[in-house]
């Protein structure tokens, strides 16, 4: 905290319009937790719908769309039979490994475990 106290208090910079888009994107509900999952390799609709206590398929199909038109997942058919799609993610979404690994370390260092869960 010292640090913080040291630096004199001034006027604020407007906010990046990176992190602006990257917040439109990423800081909608359910979204972080769908590209987590994603993470550890391509998953189904149904087994990414069961990784993610809560969601529901709607929301789930919604966040999918959201991220396939950005660029960061892509969306592969199986004919079947029975037809399924998978998801996986692309050269773009893959990148973002270590800003998600840097927000797992943040988290295991700062939030409390036993806290109350944002839902």
């Amino acid at each position: 905290m010292e640090e913080l106290e040291d630096r004199a208090v001034g006027p604020c910079r407007e906010v990046d319009s990176g992190m602006t888009r990257v917040f439109a994107l990423l800081g909608k509900r359910w979204t972080g937790l769908v590209v987590a999952v994603l993470m550890q390799h391509p998953v189904h609709f149904t087994e990414l719908r069961r990784a993610i206590p809560g969601i529901s398929e709607r929301m789930l199909s919604d966040r999918l769309s959201e991220l396939v038109a950005a660029g960061l997942v892509a969306r592969e058919v199986d004919e079947g039979p029975p037809l399924r799609v998978a998801y996986r993610l692309t050269e773009a979404g893959v990148a973002l490994r270590p800003a998600f690994e840097a927000l797992d370390l943040w988290a295991r260092n700062h939030l409390s475990i036993t806290g109350p869960a944002v839902q």
